[in-house]
């Protein structure tokens, strides 16, 4: 006959000749017992194969080891890749990271924080919609648990906030396509699902003044994140009507800008730097697709590791302050210009 299955801790305790309270010790940190113990532990818990309910360990706790990560949409590939490497990052220290997907929508941003209170998180990494989000319940969320933001911010919530200076990086992309060519129309939808779109188009006009060009601004139709449809749909109406002003187009993100050149292969334009090209196209974002479109598209790369990190390491410090007032820290990072073919 097999090993007996072994529901719970409890168990494990008793048919390894070890006392609960030796094992529980173990799991929570397996330097704090014995060398001789911890191999005898280890050795059964080979022998019966046993894996211990981390959840369940954790709600016994006063202070867990979860670690809430919260994200817009798990179904854009900039959020899953930069959710990711959080995850990795609260892994990494020893903490399990709940990875949870707001779908897009706000009421299920409040919801995932609701659920998350049933956890007791020791803390969470909020990636908010902004002024979408329910800021009361962001706040009160915030009263209650360590709560540091990362991509989105929201003025005076949470222990931190950690993203990208939109300024600079915009700048550095209007400043690059002016240089190289046409100054840059800007290409955004006209109800924005992140306020780092706005962020981004304040940055276009201020950089646009700075370098002696009047900004052009076009504006499309269409909600929610179907951003490489309504790139299409709506950039492809634009172009067809010839109504930008220049041959250049910066777009807002990445993926408005996949749709954009989707839409001008449609109509037969040529995208590129080259004298034989139609038209220049560009975006923001280092979309992970981005290097694969047709031609591949010129963007600003976000520092997904160090927003990730960075967050990480803020939530931790406050972890780490316990009781000690912390004054709220923002932390912004550098985009890095990637010239591709598209301009």
């Amino acid at each position: 006959m097999g090993q007996p299955k072994i529901r719970n801790m409890e168990e494990f305790a008793n048919i390894s000749g070890i006392s609960r309270p030796t094992v529980s010790k173990y799991f929570n940190n397996p330097e704090s017992v014995r060398t001789s113990t911890r191999a005898k532990i280890e050795a059964a818990l080979k022998r019966y194969d046993y894996q211990p309910n981390v959840f369940a360990m954790n709600q016994n706790r006063r202070t867990t080891k979860n670690i809430g990560v919260v994200v817009p949409n798990l179904a854009d590939p900039f959020f899953s890749e930069i959710g990711r490497r959080v995850e990795l990052a609260c892994i990494d220290a020893g903490y399990s990271p709940i990875l949870l997907s707001s779908h897009g929508s706000p009421e299920m941003e409040r919801d995932n924080l609701t659920s998350l209170r049933a956890l007791k998180p020791a803390g969470v990494l909020l990636a908010p919609f902004g002024r979408m989000s329910d800021v009361e319940a962001v706040q009160t969320f915030d009263a209650d648990f360590p709560l540091v933001l990362f991509d989105a911010n929201m003025s005076s919530i949470g222990q931190a906030f950690v993203g990208t200076d939109n300024a600079q990086s915009v700048d550095l992309m209007v400043e690059y396509l002016c240089r190289s060519g046409e100054a840059p129309c800007f290409f955004e939808m006209k109800s924005p699902t992140n306020p780092n779109a706005n962020k981004r188009r304040q940055a276009y006009i201020d950089s646009m003044e700075r370098h002696g060009h009047v900004p052009r601004i076009y504006q499309a139709d269409g909600e929610g994140w179907n951003f490489e449809e309504i790139g299409k749909v709506e950039g492809g109406r634009l172009l067809a009507a010839k109504s930008f002003e220049t041959k250049t187009i910066l777009c807002s993100n990445d993926r408005l800008a996949i749709g954009m050149l989707s839409a001008a292969y449609d109509l037969g334009l040529r995208v590129g730097h080259g004298p034989e090209c139609d038209l220049r196209i560009a975006g923001h974002d280092d979309h992970p697709f981005s290097k694969f479109t047709c031609p591949p598209l010129t963007t600003i790369a976000q520092d997904y590791e160090a927003i990730a990190n960075r967050a990480v390491r803020e939530l931790f410090s406050t972890l780490e302050a316990e009781n000690q007032t912390k004054d709220r820290s923002e932390t912004t990072f550098d985009g890095r210009l990637v010239m591709r073919e598209s301009a």
